[in-house]
């Protein structure tokens, strides 16, 4: 048998290591990216936009409900009277079924954002299961009768929780248009408006944030992007609305 000198064997060890070393946060990285792709998941349906010629958008609000913003989220849209999707945890609404019920009446739609509103990326199915289900009791405790459909927290999703939508006939719901994605995006009022009306399109599903204390710019930007979409021959609907609409694009 034959055999390598030792600093031949010992070099291409170290070398094998430093592969190992440099490609293990590489691959991380690439999985978590993944995870968060707004047009991709191993299982089920996935939409972020919908393929359609009539000038029709979904506006989104992620989080809460939340008493610093709820409510004036919920005044800017009925004084333009336009219907929204808002995706909830069930640990804010556990906390203000007040405000859950106040969105319900409101006539928008109410979607599911998890329980605890932790990534659901490296989970079990038992804990997928609890986070959705405890939601949509809670979410049908508002008297919501509509359907409930699912957006992951923060985006990210990878191989659990799509497949355990994809079993029970549920479509992820992402986004294609959010201010805040950007950082080079002024976080004032006018630069989220400005962004939303110049990257919408027919189809488009936007994500706002604007439920907490700290989102005074979200909310000050809806009422502005409500008017200036209007101007360019936009109408609003939930979406669900939207996805009867067109396939995803």
């Amino acid at each position: 048998m034959r055999f390598l000198p030792t600093n031949t064997r010992a070099r291409r060890l170290v070398f094998a290591l430093a592969v190992v070393v440099v490609l293990t946060p590489l691959c991380g990285l690439g999985l978590w990216r993944l995870a968060g792709a707004r047009t991709f998941q191993f299982y089920g349906g996935l939409v972020s936009s919908v393929e359609t010629s009539a000038k029709v958008v979904a506006l989104t609000f992620d989080d809460g409900p939340d008493p610093a913003g709820a409510r004036r989220t919920l005044d800017e849209l009925a004084a333009r009277e336009v219907p929204a999707t808002f995706y909830l945890t069930g640990h804010e609404l556990a906390a203000h079924p007040e405000l859950g019920r106040a969105v319900a009446e409101a006539g928008h739609e109410i979607g599911n954002h998890s329980f605890s509103h932790d990534r659901m990326v490296f989970v079990t199915p038992g804990r997928v299961a609890d986070e959705v289900e405890r939601t949509d009791e809670l979410i049908r405790a508002t008297g919501y009768r509509g359907p409930i459909t699912f957006r992951p927290p923060n985006g990210k999703k990878l191989l659990v929780l799509p497949r355990y939508l994809d079993q029970h006939g549920r479509t992820t719901v992402m986004w294609d248009v959010e201010p805040n994605s950007y950082p080079e995006v002024d976080r004032s009022a006018e630069a989220t408006a400005r962004h939303v009306v110049d990257n919408a399109r027919p189809g488009s599903i936007v994500l706002l944030h604007s439920m907490y204390q700290g989102r005074q710019a979200s909310r000050d930007a809806i009422g502005p992007i409500v008017d200036r979409l209007r101007e360019r021959g936009y109408r609003f609907v939930t979406v669900s609305e939207l996805l009867a609409m067109g396939p995803p694009r």
